[in-house]
């Protein structure tokens, strides 16, 4: 198996403090398993940041202990520990499972379970549903994500038009850049649409002050 750099500066981490501190060494040796083993490693950052060991290890805060010895960003490691939690309260028995005769299911997937059922909006059928696809069946976040993010994370008429408009003026601000200098169409043709496309934009950008 190819080494990556990151997991050769971790392991040459764990290998310096081994013997020094063998529970820091099982932490980095715990995150360069993170891949394979997402359970364990928010278990051990539960526990590093309960027991506040990070302090013994020389570092200003648990956020920097993670960040710069084990190499994983602040919002990661909230979806991890996060994640952990949720499962201990709402289904400890995921956290028993081999990954053979039952999936795993991964933490991206219970974070996005999680936010699902601490939203007031999300409609409980679909929470319920959303449970067993993640829990039960082990489905990826892609699936969920597409099949149930804007039903238990519904938008307003306002935000979703607000997030068009928007998606619309960044697509139209681009064409507009790119038309006069185009070999792709014959030039009046670009002329054409680029004026089409200025209309847009004065359009967009009335309707922005008129809503505000």
């Amino acid at each position: 198996m190819t080494t990556t750099k990151l997991d050769a500066t971790l392991a040459a981490a764990e290998e310096a403090h081994a013997a020094t501190d063998p529970e820091r060494a099982e932490m980095i040796r715990t995150a360069r398993r993170f891949k394979s083993s997402w359970i364990e490693l928010a278990e051990a950052l539960s526990r590093a940041r309960r027991g506040s060991t990070w302090k013994r290890w020389g570092f200003p805060s648990f956020e920097q202990y993670t960040k710069q010895e084990l190499c994983l960003r602040p919002e990661t490691v909230e979806k991890l520990t996060g994640s952990f939690t949720f499962l201990q309260k709402r289904a400890p028995e995921v956290l028993a499972r081999d990954g053979l005769s039952a999936p795993i299911p991964s933490y991206q997937a219970v974070d996005f379970l999680r936010r699902a059922e601490e939203s007031e909006d999300a409609p409980r059928e679909a929470v319920q549903a959303l449970t067993r696809k993640v829990l039960a069946d082990g489905a990826p976040l892609s699936a969920v994500s597409r099949e149930y993010k804007d039903v238990v994370f519904p938008i307003s008429e306002a935000d979703r038009s607000a997030r068009d408009a928007a998606t619309l003026k960044a697509a139209a601000s681009r064409l507009r850049d790119l038309l006069p200098e185009t070999k792709a169409v014959p030039k009046k043709l670009a002329h054409e649409v680029a004026a089409a496309v200025e209309r847009v934009l004065e359009a967009l950008e009335a309707s922005a002050h008129k809503a505000a």
